[in-house]
């Protein structure tokens, strides 16, 4: 497997945060594509721009290990806005393809429990059509782990079609709904195109739908989310890692554990700290 971190969480412009990534002799970069610097409105109409920041990372000995599309909001759940969203990610899949990576991660939404729900119909057909887009261009847009547990995100993918997969955060499940991800990396073991490498804490029990509808509409702090679950730097939430590489290991997935930080005082010491970790622990 490959090490990776995700850019935005240096908290750093784009070209410095590629530096830093090399500096830790990482194998890869995961980059945010759906607005600023780097996204297809800024980029595919300037090759040139493309191929200054392929050099840079080049220069770096680092590759992309995924782009991120995530659009924010209800994702693919709210029908009126799927023609945009799936355009949008369309383009992103092409800038994908410029950058030589075959993962696109995003948020979807949140799976509904009922399958014959007029929501859950809108959201498989949204990811088919971004599926088959992506499939044609040798890309898999990988679902990020996060309100479901693993059963349903299961369901929900294989009855989606060629082109998508799944982008397996374990702290997601650990934090939010209490699975267990080690479980979770069987159940996907077909799906799972990229990880990202995050650890956490569940301190009380929530309502996964009333959480991302939080995040969604930008409520989250009326939520207090602390008082339900809290991101901790790698090694010191209740992932557990030996277990959960040891299925990764078993299922033969060689791809990227790209590290995520998105809290702390200090995120780059954290990258850092999560990066040795990885190197002691893991047998890359």
């Amino acid at each position: 497997m490959k090490l990776g971190v995700i850019s935005d969480c240096f908290k750093k412009p784009m070209k410095e945060s590629i530096e830093l990534a090399g500096r830790l002799q990482l194998d890869g970069i995961q980059m945010y594509a759906v607005s600023g610097d780097i996204c297809p409105e800024s980029l595919l109409p300037y090759p040139q721009k493309i191929a200054e920041y392929k050099k840079i990372l080049a220069d770096n000995r680092l590759s992309v290990s995924a782009l991120c599309g995530d659009l924010g909001g209800h994702g693919f759940e709210i029908f009126k806005d799927n023609a945009r969203r799936i355009e949008a990610t369309n383009r992103i899949v092409d800038l994908a393809c410029e950058f030589e990576t075959s993962v696109v991660t995003t948020h979807i939404g949140v799976i509904p429990l009922d399958t014959s729900c007029e929501k859950y119909k809108v959201m498989q057909d949204a990811l088919g059509r971004c599926g088959e887009y992506a499939h044609k261009k040798g890309v898999t847009l990988a679902i990020e782990t996060g309100p479901e547990i693993a059963s349903v995100l299961y369901g929900f993918v294989s009855g989606v079609g060629c082109g998508v997969g799944v982008n397996l955060d374990p702290a997601n499940f650990v934090m939010v709904t209490g699975q267990d991800p080690t479980e979770a990396v069987y159940m996907l073991r077909d799906y799972i195109v990229h990880t990202h490498l995050k650890d956490g804490k569940r301190l009380k029990e929530s309502d996964p739908v009333q959480i991302y509808k939080c995040f969604a509409e930008g409520g989250i702090e009326a939520l207090n989310v602390a008082d339900y679950f809290i991101e901790t730097p790698v090694g010191e939430g209740d992932v557990d890692f030996a277990s959960y590489i040891k299925a990764l290991k078993e299922i033969g997935y060689n791809g990227f554990l790209t590290i995520e930080r998105e809290t702390g005082a200090d995120p780059s010491a954290d990258i850092k700290k999560a990066a040795e970790y990885a190197r002691a622990n893991f047998d890359l």
